[in-house]
This record gives structure tokens, C-alpha cells and sequence, in this order.
């Protein structure tokens, strides 16, 4: 069964959240997805607070930006959070936005050699294993976590470029793809974790997260048309949905017969009625989703 989500999105202000997982909740939202976007809000603080309001919705962060933290303090994290909330807790990391990790004083010389060193050190670390390691970028003295969490979790990774989907393949658990990627893209992505996926021998099944620019409501095209425009997609056939529910759910339909298993839809920057928004997903556009 595929799994439908929702993105709170940080240019809303975190006294928004509150309203958003209470709607998500009580519809019966299977997920709601956070974004740790430079320099809006912190996706541990939201995460936790969007967990100890609920009781059985699962929460992502989609993606934690690897440079911008240290690894056991990531770990750390993470593991307080897999054993307050077991089971709800959905783990991804990425390289970041390259322009904010250099804003930041963060920016790494090879991101992909740090993403290697850092997801290798964080599983690690999460399968409460001692941890010694000097790379490039990763740099832990016999570390272990006093508390990990009793089973290790899967650790998703935000990826989009050939060589990072390969080593999503070969490293992680899961990918987060965002909303550039219309089904033709999510084939292609595919087909690259595989690649990587085969050189490491493994044979788990590897989910895929595929976010999904969608807006209801009569200024629906118009606000998706501002959408594509600011982040440069708007030449991107067949991507993102306007409409009513059947519209919407077609086009989340097209994205899980390209491979995704999650599919999280995401709203307009002004989205006009947030909490609406994640009752339409919930309760219209779920039951036309198998």
C-alpha cells in the first residue's frame, strides 16, 4: 500500500505546526514531513514537538543537512527520538543546498566523500557499535551512544544528481526525491539507487519518497504556476497537480506505478488553508490512492 504524507513547509511559522499535526492526526494522515530549510526552523525541535502532540502519526524529516551537523550529535538525536517515539520516526539526510551550507561557513570540498563518511558513521553509531574513525570530514574517537535505539532504523537519503542516487543505493535504507521529479524522473532515479544497490550486493528493498507539488481550490493552477516559477520547474513536463481529488490522486498514481512508495504532497508557500489542505489529502484524495 502506498503511503500518502503531507510537508509542513518552514516558510510557514513553526506556531503554524501545532495546527497541522493535530489536522494530520485526526484525519488519519498516514505522514507528515518536515524540512530542515536554511534558516527557518529546526527539524528535530518540529519533529519532536509534532510527535509528543500525537499518538500514531509517523513523522519525516526530509533531509537533515549533513554539513551543517556532527554526526554523534545527529545520532544522539535521532536515538532519543527512535526510543521516545518507536515506530514513527522517519530519518532522512542530504547534502544540503549548496549555497546555504556556504552561507553557514559549512560548505563541504567534496559532499559526497562527507555523506559517505557521515551516513557510514551514523548507522554505525545507531547499531550502538563503538565508533573510531578519521576521514575527510567525519572525525570520532571511540564514541558509542549509551542509549541506542533498540532496533537500528532506516536512514533515508535526499538525492538528485547520478552519483548521489548511486550512493543512496549502495548506503541507505530509503531516497527522498523532491518535487522536480515527475514519474519519467522517478524511473530514471530508480534505475541509478539500483546501480548501487548492486555494487554493495544488496538485495533489502530500498523505498523511495517522491514529493509531489499539488494545490485544490479555485486558484489552483494559478498557485502552482507561481510555485514552478520560483523554483525553476515551470519547463518540466507532466509534473506537479492542480484540481480536485481525482486529479490529484492521478497524478500520485503515476509516481507509485514509476516506483515510489511514498508519495508527500506539498503546498503553496501561501497556501491559504493549511489545516484544510491536510484533511482534502487525508480524507478525499487517500481513498483514491491503493
Amino acid at each position: 500500500m502506498t503511503a500518502l504524507g503531507v510537508v509542513f513547509r518552514p516558510q510557514l511559522p513553526p506556531e503554524r505546526l501545532r495546527g497541522a499535526v493535530r489536522a494530520a492526526e485526526e484525519s488519519g494522515l498516514e505522514e507528515l514531513w518536515l524540512w530542515e530549510d536554511c534558516f527557518f526552523e529546526s527539524g528535530i525541535a518540529s519533529m519532536a514537538a509534532a510527535l509528543a502532540w500525537t499518538e500514531r502519526l509517523r513523522v519525516g524529516i526530509g533531509i537533515l543537512p549533513l554539513p551543517l551537523r556532527n554526526v554523534a550529535m545527529t545520532a544522539m538525536e535521532a536515538a532519543t527520538l527512535l526510543r521516545l517515539f518507536p515506530d514513527r520516526v522517519i530519518l532522512g539526510v542530504g547534502h544540503g543546498a549548496q549555497e546555504w551550507m556556504g552561507q553557514a561557513g559549512v560548505r563541504a570540498p567534496s559532499p559526497l566523500t562527507l555523506m559517505r563518511e557521515h551516513l557510514t558513521a551514523l548507522k554505525a553509531l545507531l547499531r550502538g557499535e563503538r565508533v573510531t574513525t578519521s576521514g575527510s570530514h567525519v572525525r570520532l574517537a571511540d564514541v558509542a551512544l549509551d542509549w541506542p535505539p533498540p532496533t537500528p532504523p532506516g536512514i533515508y537519503v535526499g538525492a538528485t544528481r547520478p552519483r548521489s542516487l548511486r550512493l543512496s543505493g549502495e548506503l541507505a535504507d530509503g531516497t527522498i526525491l523532491d518535487a522536480s521529479h515527475p514519474a519519467a524522473a522517478v524511473r530514471e532515479a530508480r534505475a541509478l539507487i539500483d546501480e548501487g544497490r548492486a555494487k554493495a550486493g544488496r538485495t533489502d528493498h530500498h523505498r523511495m519518497v517522491v514529493y509531489l507539488q499539488a494545490t485544490t481550490g479555485p486558484d489552483a493552477a494559478a498557485r502552482l504556476r507561481t510555485e514552478f516559477e520560483y523554483w525553476g520547474n515551470e519547463s518540466i513536463p507532466d509534473l506537479g497537480a492542480a484540481g480536485d481529488a481525482e486529479t490529484v490522486a492521478a497524478a500520485v498514481r503515476k509516481l507509485v506505478d514509476a516506483g515510489a512508495d511514498s508519495v508527500i504532497l506539498v503546498h503553496t508557500a501561501d497556501e491559504p488553508d493549511l489545516e484544510g489542505y491536510v484533511r482534502f489529502v487525508a480524507e478525499e484524495v487517500r481513498p483514491l490512492v491503493p
